[in-house]
């Protein structure tokens, strides 16, 4: 005999092959921060990509939004178990802002505003696979959810979708961010359950 849980709300994956393994459906956005939720003003935002030469490539607010915009829809996993179908972005895609960035290293360190950080392959941000997302199911993106804008690496789990995005580092070797540095997996693919090292 099982043992039922009155606090399991999802449906088990063996109902719906498009939820990863141990994950639930969500109708919700649960929203889980390390930390309070920085405000930070469109006049004050900026983006950056840093090379290993010291080169920094910026952004402002209003030259971000100049960019091409692509509007994504994509499922989202949390590592704590929650999937959303369907979810709708419009930002900016990585491989758009790569474009004048010049780099031999395949690592990245994303750095947030209030102090996250979060690693992330170079491979897994180019090729259609990421973007920075300022705009959520057709509002601009909440300060409690990442606003005004954050990275969104749909096909990891969703913390490596770093909040309150400030910038990105460029490295040679493979180092942890926050909770890579706390017991997460280095990498985090929902459908291998990468959720703890």
């Amino acid at each position: 005999m099982g043992i039922i849980s009155s606090g399991f709300r999802g449906r088990r994956r063996d109902t719906n092959p498009a939820l990863p393994p141990g994950q639930y459906e969500t109708e919700s956005f649960p929203v889980l921060s390390a930390g309070p939720a920085p405000d930070i003003p469109t006049n004050e935002w900026e983006f950056f990509i840093q090379t290993e030469t010291g080169a920094r490539h910026t952004w402002t607010w209003d030259q971000f939004m100049a960019l091409p915009q692509q509007d994504v829809t994509r499922d989202i996993h949390c590592v704590t178990s929650w999937s959303k179908f369907g979810t709708s972005w419009r930002g900016v895609a990585l491989d758009t802002l790569f474009e004048s960035v010049q780099s031999r290293y395949r690592f990245t360190m994303a750095h947030s505003y209030g102090g996250y950080t979060t690693n992330v392959p170079l491979d897994d941000l180019l090729g259609g696979k990421a973007w920075v997302a300022w705009q959520f199911d057709g509002a601009p993106l909440e300060r409690a959810h990442g606003g005004p804008a954050r990275l969104l690496v749909p096909h990891l789990y969703f913390w490596k979708s770093a909040k309150w995005l400030r910038g990105l580092e460029m490295l040679a070797e493979d180092q942890p961010g926050f909770w890579e540095q706390n017991g997460y997996h280095m990498y985090g693919d929902p459908w291998r359950e990468e959720r703890y090292s």
